[in-house]
């Protein structure tokens, strides 16, 4: 539907969220890593603001009941899109079951919704 989970940060152990710290155990000796925040440590007021820009950008793509949005803050902690992910990773360790998560969802009931409402807008779109 159109619900924004709760904003997941990842903060990596050094520099930015490379391929290194995104994987730390296909290279351990790199000393890679990173830590996730969710929700994130960011107020109400800028939290709401990320959701909904979230949204937007997911329906501005022709997103359908569910995906990942990746933002980054600016310094100043002006939030920008870098990505619509449609497909996000659907792994028990990826981003969007981990967030989901903090929102009191587990991994087999967010499977079980994304099956539901795929059905019923597959439904919805025969009549």
């Amino acid at each position: 539907g159109d619900q924004a989970l709760p904003i997941l940060e990842i903060i990596p152990k050094g520099g930015f969220y490379n391929f290194t710290n995104k994987y730390p155990f296909l290279n351990p000796q790199a000393g890679g890593g990173a830590e996730h925040v969710c929700p994130a440590k960011i107020d109400e007021k800028k939290t709401a603001e990320i959701q909904q820009l979230a949204l937007r950008a997911f329906r501005a793509v022709g997103g359908r009941v569910y995906g990942r949005v990746d933002v980054i803050l600016s310094d100043s902690g002006e939030p920008f899109v870098l990505e619509v992910n449609t497909i996000p990773g659907m792994t028990e360790a990826s981003l969007l079951p981990e967030a989901a998560a903090a929102a009191g969802i587990g991994y087999s009931d967010l499977c079980t919704r994304i099956i539901a409402l795929s059905r019923a807008r597959a439904e919805g779109s025969r009549r």
